[in-house]
């Protein structure tokens, strides 16, 4: 630890770990209680909203050393995004358990300082952001063996996550091409919003692509996974969506099932297609890091059975990394080139909306 300590482009991975803490220690005594369950959020009122593109929030950053900018006030698409887990502490005592309270003023803070700051900013280069705040399930709704527990916190926080759209949808959307955008938890979600909202839908004209990232539920987007929603197979395909879930190379999670992994839609952040071939970090347009620097070229990627393998970040000090699961980077190891993916699309979504 002491020799890590000492490497602060090493710490840096270890900061990457911004989202779903995974505190595997954490074990929620309680039953599932529909009666005794958070206030549901009005999202009428901005206070309920992580990031809304009228309020300065941490959706509105850019990383250091990028030379980037906010583009959201002349942004010709919106982005909805679902953030990830971020509820993985033990509840104090009185805390609803099993889904978080959006009143939460410190759990609010980590979810504005983790997950907006490092991923929902991605979009701010072209799409106004929406995140809304939600009751999100605890992270041992993931881990238990009671099924029926789980659905019913997950259930509840879907019941959030679109009521946030429709309001959205009713005061905000005016008609503007749409991205749906997730990570993790957000992502089992979006799936959810995309049948319900869009697959088979007319609204599905406005959407212009889906970033399902890292879903949690141990079952990736399938290729079928919706009607008329399929994975795209080129970087300026619109009309359909991108997954991944981001591991060191020849690592295989102990949650891997053949029939769900190895068959997933696996999305290369680097070269944007679902085939196998290797890419080398010279095609990484730049990650995010420690106190949310830019950092070029910071990985390299190759889908492999339903996963993406990386090999370890090139960073100073890179010998001495060890983690395997890189789920809670999905996004920051690829940052850049997701911005500049989602303005490419949003840009042909317009002008094929314009012929």
């Amino acid at each position: 630890m002491n020799q890590l300590k000492s490497l602060p482009s090493v710490l840096f991975t270890a900061l990457l770990v911004i989202v779903a803490g995974c505190s595997k220690s954490v074990t929620l005594q309680s039953q599932y209680v529909l009666e005794n369950v958070p206030a549901a959020p009005d999202y009428a009122k901005s206070l309920y909203w992580a990031a809304l593109p009228t309020v300065k929030d941490a959706a509105d950053s850019v990383p250091l050393k990028s030379g980037l900018k906010d583009g959201q006030a002349f942004a010709k698409a919106d982005v909805f995004f679902i953030h990830p887990t971020i509820y993985t502490q033990q509840p104090t005592i009185g805390a609803f358990e099993w889904n978080a309270d959006v009143n939460d003023a410190a759990l609010n803070q980590k979810v504005d300082n983790s997950t907006i700051l490092n991923q929902a900013s991605v979009f701010n280069g072209s799409c106004k952001v929406y995140a809304p705040r939600y009751r999100q399930a605890h992270y041992y709704s993931f881990v238990t063996k009671n099924q029926l527990e789980k659905q019913k916190a997950m259930d509840l926080a879907y019941s959030d996550v679109k009521a946030a759209f429709e309001y959205y949808l009713q005061n905000f959307h005016q008609g503007r091409p749409i991205v749906i955008a997730s990570h993790s938890q957000g992502t089992a979600h979006a799936k959810r919003l995309l049948k319900d909202f869009f697959d088979d839908s007319p609204l599905r004209q406005k959407l212009v692509f889906a970033y399902l990232v890292g879903d949690i539920t141990g079952v990736p987007a399938q290729p079928d996974e919706f009607k008329t929603i399929k994975p795209a197979k080129t970087p300026e395909e619109v009309g359909g969506f991108a997954s991944w879930h981001t591991y060191l190379r020849g690592f295989f999670p102990d949650k891997y099932v053949p029939n769900h992994f190895s068959t997933a839609a696996c999305t290369n952040p680097l070269t944007w297609r679902l085939t196998e071939e290797y890419a080398s970090q010279s095609l990484n347009k730049g990650g995010v890091g420690l106190k949310f620097t830019f950092v070029p070229q910071l990985a390299d990627a190759q889908v492999h059975q339903g996963l993406l393998w990386i090999n370890k970040p090139y960073v100073k000090g890179r010998s001495l990394i060890r983690n395997k699961v890189w789920h809670s980077a999905d996004i920051n190891l690829f940052w850049q080139s997701i911005r500049e993916n989602v303005a490419l699309r949003v840009e042909n979504y317009i002008q094929q909306e314009q012929k």
